[in-house]
């Protein structure tokens, strides 16, 4: 007897072949699915219902010599073929049942991971919609820029009054030494036209040195400048009176 020579140690031995296992596969489990399955069906109900009404009338009404199930045995071979039947019956409808229970756990499985991912999504964009509330409510609105324009503008009023009241008791001095009473004149206020004119001026600069451009200013701003009466020119005094002098002889 020939003896076998044992490989090299650093390479595996080669692997025995099993018994192959007939019910290892899928096709055992859909068998028996596709039984459990026409077993619950009205097809198959029928079926067994003729089957033993033809088996007990031929036992029953045929002569003995044709009978294969005498009635006088009880229907033995019917009764256990029926038993045949319910023993074989059972294994494959729990196995079925058992198919379905995993197929049951595997979509729950799933369903539960799909439900966590939704539940992700739906946080993330909450979380996106309140950071874009949040971020909307820093944004300075139509009406806060307005506020900002209108406060702007009565401060610049408000600077333009003072200066001219300060200005006035300078311009009135002199008037009151040169002329009479009756041709001093009060300076003429500047109109809002003029101010808006002012305002909007320096707000065109100030958004073109940040912009690094021109700002074209609207037609309505430009004419309420254009329109504004300039102030009236203050009279000229007239020229003080020279005194006369004996040496020069007498005035004309």
């Amino acid at each position: 007897m020939a003896e076998s020579t044992p490989g090299p140690l650093d390479s595996p031995a080669p692997r025995r072949r099993a018994l192959r296992n007939p019910f290892r596969g899928d096709a055992f489990g859909k068998a028996a699915e596709g039984f459990a399955r026409f077993m619950g069906t009205p097809a198959f109900l029928v079926g067994m219902t003729l089957f033993c009404a033809i088996w007990l009338s031929w036992n029953s009404l045929m002569p003995e010599s044709a009978q294969f199930d005498p009635r006088a045995l009880n229907f033995t071979l019917l009764t256990l073929i029926l038993s045949l039947q319910a023993s074989y019956a059972a294994p494959l409808l729990l196995l079925a049942q058992n198919r379905q229970d995993d197929r049951d756990r595997v979509q729950a499985e799933q369903d539960r991971q799909s439900n966590e991912r939704n539940h992700a999504t739906t946080d993330f964009i909450t979380r996106e919609i309140a950071s874009l509330r949040l971020a909307l409510n820093d944004v300075a609105t139509r009406d806060f820029v307005r506020g900002e324009l209108r406060d702007l503008l009565e401060e610049l009023e408000g600077e333009e009054r003072g200066a001219e009241g300060e200005d006035r008791p300078h311009r009135a001095a002199p008037r009151s030494r040169t002329a009479g009473p009756a041709d001093a004149r009060q300076p003429s206020p500047v109109p809002d036209a003029r101010l808006r004119a002012i305002l909007r001026e320096e707000l065109a600069a100030v958004l073109a040195e940040r912009s690094g451009g021109a700002v074209t200013m609207p037609e309505g701003a430009e004419a309420g400048s254009a329109s504004a009466p300039a102030p009236s020119p203050a009279p000229e005094a007239a020229p003080a009176p020279r005194p006369h002098r004996p040496e020069e002889g007498p005035r004309p």
